[in-house]
């Protein structure tokens, strides 16, 4: 490992001079957001911020709006690649021989979804070096005060890149889902829980999507765990943001139940149909009084068939994302033999229709935000999509627009990593919906192949980048990223009925 002058001196300040020219920057972040959230535990505690991981260098690097193409490294862990050869206040302006060629787009919209720039040209000669035809050392070109340095990185090729098929056919993919599977079955409580919702969600469903015998026993007791702490009383309900677990359950279950047959499943489903009943909005006497006159219905037909955050209707209603959920929930549970009243699917299902706009796109709640062919984050429009797609009935136009879903996915899967709420569980629901059309799979995971050179971490685990929300960002974000990448890795396997498995038809 070296580092050595790249440029004299006197030619340093043409070079600066040109490239720190402020330009308009594309960051949409204020007053200090991201950079200024940590994580109080865990380990990212010790990194000052919420910023980039640069994949498995062990670099953390924050985006300048004005300085566009260059990447300021913040923090470097010990004993990783670039440890004690890339310091923390280092701008990185280039990497495998070459600057960064074009600025930065980090932000929320269509027109600065995505991360062209010092990111992206990061990420590919990261994935380069450790190709087949790489060295396995990367070459950094570092800016320190008045000196512009180069750096090289000796990375190895123990992960190899991506195949162009990734993740399926793809060996750096097997030995990443494997590793990850490895890592989320360690964070399993002695009570059976992997986290939060999400965790326990996509953990269980990587896990039994792997095909892999010995994390049976893991999911059990997870399951298990879950059923135990949907038993909670009514006061809790009202409060404790339980639709998402009671959907998470509902979905995990039905899974584990059609591919094991196991007996005690199905009265624990019979429960979970009979809390998302009680649950869903549709009547105007749901309503709690204490809701504001802003934020009530206009009339029976207003948010009539969705769910919220809890119960009924509370807070500001019923949302396009948890309605979704709920949709596919019955689905699945109606697969089982568990007996779903046609009236509330529909219910649920129309909520979804009115929430989406011509192009397919699906807004936050049941009416569109935008102009017709408007669009943004897609976790919404990915849930709604396998919840169509797995309709139980033969009628109506489920297919079609499922399809429609996928096909808005397909086409703009720059904004993939960025979504409202959870960001890694819409990103879990943008390429389950992606998958149901293979062409659109591939462009979401082509345009994002960045993405997942970078989210890894050298000790193996994802990291949950910088984002417009900061739900799951802390001690725990390392599981969170974990746990949706290791479930996306096993889409191709067809393994579950919500990644292609050929099922039986609902009952």
């Amino acid at each position: 490992m070296t580092i050595r002058p790249l440029f004299a001196p006197f030619a340093v300040s043409a070079l600066l001079a040109s490239i720190t020219v402020p330009l308009p920057a594309q960051v949409a972040y204020e007053g200090g957001q991201p950079w200024n959230e940590r994580a109080e535990t865990g380990p990212d505690a010790q990194v000052p911020g919420w910023f980039y991981n640069l994949g498995i260098t062990g670099m953390r690097a924050q985006l300048l709006p004005d300085e566009p193409k260059v990447l300021l490294v913040k923090y470097v862990f010990p004993k990783t690649p670039a440890r004690s050869l890339v310091k923390a206040g280092d701008k990185i302006i280039g990497a495998g021989g070459r600057l960064f060629q074009h600025e930065h787009r980090n932000g929320y919209g269509m027109a600065i979804f995505g991360a062209d720039g010092p990111v992206v040209e990061l990420a590919d000669a990261l994935e380069a070096c450790q190709g087949m035809s790489g060295t396995g050392r990367l070459t950094l070109t570092v800016r320190r005060g008045q000196e512009t340095i180069n750096v090289d990185l000796n990375i190895g090729k123990t992960y190899g890149s991506y195949a162009a098929t990734y993740p399926a056919g793809c060996p750096k993919s097997e030995k990443v889902l494997k590793e990850l599977l490895d890592f989320i079955s360690r964070q399993q409580t002695a009570e059976g829980s992997f986290g939060d919702p999400v965790h326990n969600t996509f953990s269980a469903l990587a896990m039994l999507a792997s095909g892999e015998k010995r994390y049976l026993p893991d999911i059990e007791r997870n399951l298990r765990h879950v059923c135990k702490s949907i038993q909670v009383s009514d006061e809790d309900r009202k409060h404790g943001l339980m639709n998402w677990t009671y959907m998470g359950a509902a979905i995990v279950l039905s899974e584990y139940y059609l591919a094991t047959k196991k007996a005690w499943v199905l009265p624990e489903l019979q429960k979970i149909r009979d809390l998302l009943d009680a649950g869903q909005y549709l009547n105007m006497s749901q309503v709690d009084p204490k809701v504001s006159p802003d934020d009530r219905p206009k009339g029976p037909a207003s948010a009539h068939g969705g769910w919220g955050h809890n119960p009924g209707f509370e807070g500001y209603g019923p949302i396009a994302m948890l309605t979704a959920q709920g949709a596919l929930s019955y689905a699945l549970m109606q697969r089982c033999g568990i007996k779903i009243d046609r009236a509330r699917l529909d219910a649920a299902y129309e909520f979804l229709k009115k929430g989406s706009g011509r192009n397919g796109y699906v807004w936050y709640a049941d009416a569109p935000g935008g102009e017709p062919d408007d669009w943004a984050d897609m976790g919404r429009t990915g849930a709604a999509s396998i919840a169509n797609f797995l309709s139980p009935y033969a009628d109506g136009d489920y297919r079609k627009k499922a399809l429609l879903h996928s096909k808005v996915i397909g086409e703009h899967p720059q904004s993939f990593p960025d979504t409202h709420g959870s960001p890694p569980m819409g990103m879990a629901y943008a390429a389950l919906a992606a998958h149901i059309e293979p062409a659109n799979f591939r462009k979401l995971m082509d345009a994002n192949r960045w993405w997942f050179t970078m989210a890894q971490c050298a000790d193996g685990t994802f990291y949950y980048q910088p984002n417009r929300d900061n739900a799951g960002y802390g001690s725990d974000a390392r599981m969170t990223a974990s746990s949706v990448v290791a479930f996306i890795f096993t889409i191709p396997k067809k393994s579950l009925v919500i990644t292609g498995k050929a099922d039986p038809p609902a009952k």
